[in-house]
């Protein structure tokens, strides 16, 4: 389906020169002299960096329709994850270079959106928020439970994220999966 720059929408995903980018954000601009146009700034879905671009406000670009569905995470091998279809049951395994860094929050039993296109799995999405147990980090310190510090520590699933002094190993913590950031103790 062809759409013009002028229908630009946040979150749309379009396809340029056969690569897949979803549009961060968007800016109609129109100067005193010449036509309008749209500055952009998209995310190569693949390889999740971004660009910007931009586009004379007529010219058309192809809308890329993505179906989500919704899948449970089963289990992983050294090579992929394998999932299963809430509806169909179906089972589809993905290798790890299209994971991206979401291979950082998945766990077994967890609900994730599967993206594909053309039937071909483009990515995986998990939770906003996961819950991942600390395996690795330095001991805390008595007294420290309200100082704002921070420590490394590793999580079940290999991801290192900075959190605070007072947590120890064992226990569980809340990540933000779009920025890899902690946010709270369980």
């Amino acid at each position: 389906m062809m759409i013009s720059a002028n229908e630009f929408k946040n979150g749309m995903t379009i396809e340029l020169d056969g690569m897949l980018y979803e549009i961060i954000s968007f800016q109609h601009v129109k100067p005193g002299k010449g036509g309008a146009f749209v500055r952009t700034r998209l995310k190569d879905i693949k390889e999740e960096r971004m660009i910007e671009k931009t586009f004379r406000a007529e010219e058309k670009v192809t809308q890329a329709i993505l179906e989500q569905r919704s899948m449970l995470c089963l289990y992983k091998n050294s090579n992929n994850y394998y999932f299963m279809d809430n509806e169909t049951f179906e089972h589809v395994s993905v290798p790890l270079d299209i994971l991206g860094n979401a291979v950082n929050y998945l766990k077994e039993n967890m609900q994730v959106t599967l993206s594909t296109y053309k039937d071909e799995i483009i990515k995986v999405t998990p939770p906003i928020f996961v819950e991942l147990e600390v395996k690795k980090t330095s001991p805390g310190v008595k007294g420290d439970t309200v100082s704002s510090g921070t420590k490394p520590a590793t999580l079940e699933t290999g991801l290192t994220v900075q959190i605070p002094l007072f947590i120890s190993e064992g226990d569980t913590v809340r990540i933000d999966t779009r920025t890899g950031e902690y946010i709270e103790r369980v």
